[in-house]
């Protein structure tokens, strides 16, 4: 009884800081808090904080619950862009030094000094490689003894990881070895060609880290100076074949971020080939809905995409005619708006937005004005005001499935259509509109 009343009492000992994570922020004055977060393949789970004191310094302690892995410090907002990652092993403290200017050191912990010298090392003789093919030199020699630097660089790094969680990272990060001299062309496109052949796709180390989304970024959007659609679409083939077919989840997270970009390079053709092909198919078998949803309104409103058609019920010549979006032909372009007589913005703004149109020619602009409504009370009464607008009642306001299809978040919300309905602008604002309409 002794004894286990003796267990019983040490058992809380057990949890407490077996090692920790500890470092110095530069300057003190911009940090407050540091975060830790355990990563893993699809996110983070918060673990514990430590307040900055006046000299930069924090630590946050470890115990048995914290098991070894990819561990995030979070040190600012957006969390996205004010964050960096470290092995913990469960073995070992981690000691580091972070400056805003100089960037990320550790101090203690093999396992996170031996991948950044392992990355310094690599970066340094990458570096004498893009200078051997700048100075476009033929000397074969000099080639060899730069590649045969890196063979044995990588078998030296591969050698000390032997058994540490590091060696995962290093052997995902073997270089492609040329087997003798090649011209700058050649070596480009045996580098990419090789560049994902030694990543494990379904290492979950792999999966926690920052690893593979740089290395996917880097092959997709680092391989070529002036890359097409049609690489981008090659690229992208590529990659879902190296992920493999089990790997469905990582692959919809990565291919997610290859989208995102390709988003924000106004890429629409590739991003909307990425969801046909793969993604939109990999959202809903892992029930995503969220990001399904995100993926079709894209598709519906982007660049070059034809509008989604709707019902319309319009006045011709003294007589109402049903008709639809794609059934107008009466302008070169149409201005489709989405407002409502309750929004204090789309009643400030719809004027001006009357007065722009009446400086074009009929034949060249149609209004479509599509009003998200409750009811048709206030509606019927403002749209009195815009006679030659095409008027269309949407009622169920946020709940009008029509508001999911395009994407409306707010109101107003415009788009600029051509004759055959394809959407060529998105203005953002009155300004833009006014600016875009002045170019017709």
């Amino acid at each position: 009884m002794k004894k286990l009343m003796l267990l019983l009492a040490l058992m809380p000992t057990l949890l407490v800081a077996q090692h920790s994570i500890e470092g110095t922020f530069s300057p003190a004055s911009e940090f407050t808090y540091a975060f830790v977060y355990k990563a893993n393949p699809t996110g983070a789970v918060y673990m514990d904080r430590a307040k900055v004191d006046e000299k930069g310094h924090f630590k946050i302690a470890l115990d048995s619950t914290n098991t070894p892995g990819i561990y995030k410090i979070v040190y600012g907002v957006p969390q996205q862009d004010h964050n960096f990652d470290l092995i913990y092993n469960g073995k070992e403290d981690v000691v580091l030094q972070f400056s805003l200017t100089e960037g990320l050191e550790f101090k203690e912990s093999n396992e996170n000094k031996l991948w950044a010298s392992y990355t310094n090392s690599i970066e340094m003789i990458n570096r004498a490689i893009s200078n051997f093919y700048a100075q476009q030199s033929d000397d074969e020699a000099a080639f060899k003894d730069i590649f045969q630097t890196l063979q044995e660089t990588q078998d030296a790094f591969e050698l000390a990881a032997k058994n540490a969680m590091v060696s995962v990272f290093i052997e995902a990060n073997k270089p492609y070895i040329p087997k003798g001299y090649e011209d700058v062309a050649t070596y480009s496109t045996n580098l990419k060609d090789t560049y994902l052949k030694n990543v494990d796709f379904s290492n979950p180390l792999l999966q926690s880290s920052e690893f593979l989304s740089d290395r996917v970024m880097a092959y997709v959007f680092g391989m070529t100076a002036n890359p097409s659609e049609e690489f981008y679409k090659q690229q992208i083939d590529n990659l879902v074949n190296y992920i493999g077919a089990e790997n469905s989840e990582i692959k919809m997270v990565l291919l997610h971020s290859v989208w995102n970009t390709m988003v924000q390079l106004e890429e629409s053709t590739v991003a909307n080939y990425i969801t046909d092909t793969y993604l939109l198919d990999l959202a809903k078998k892992e029930y995503n809905d969220m990001l399904a949803t995100q993926l079709t309104v894209y598709k519906n409103t982007a660049f070059g995409s034809v509008a989604q058609d709707f019902p319309i019920e319009m006045k011709v010549k003294g007589k109402m005619v049903k008709s639809s979006l794609h059934g107008l032909n009466s302008a070169e372009n149409y201005l489709l708006i989405f407002w409502s007589s309750e929004c204090s913005h789309c009643l400030a703004e719809l004027p001006q937005v009357k007065e722009m149109i009446s400086k074009i020619p009929k034949s060249k602009m149609k209004v479509v004005a599509y009003g998200l409504e409750d009811d048709a009370v206030n509606w019927s009464k403002e749209i009195e005001k815009y006679p030659d607008f095409i008027q269309v009642l949407g009622l169920g306001k946020w709940n009008n499935p029509i508001t999911g299809v395009y994407g409306i978040e707010l109101t107003p919300t415009y788009f600029v259509l051509d004759k055959d309905k394809k959407i060529i602008a998105k203005p953002y604002s009155l300004e833009e509109l006014e600016a875009f309409l002045n170019t017709l």
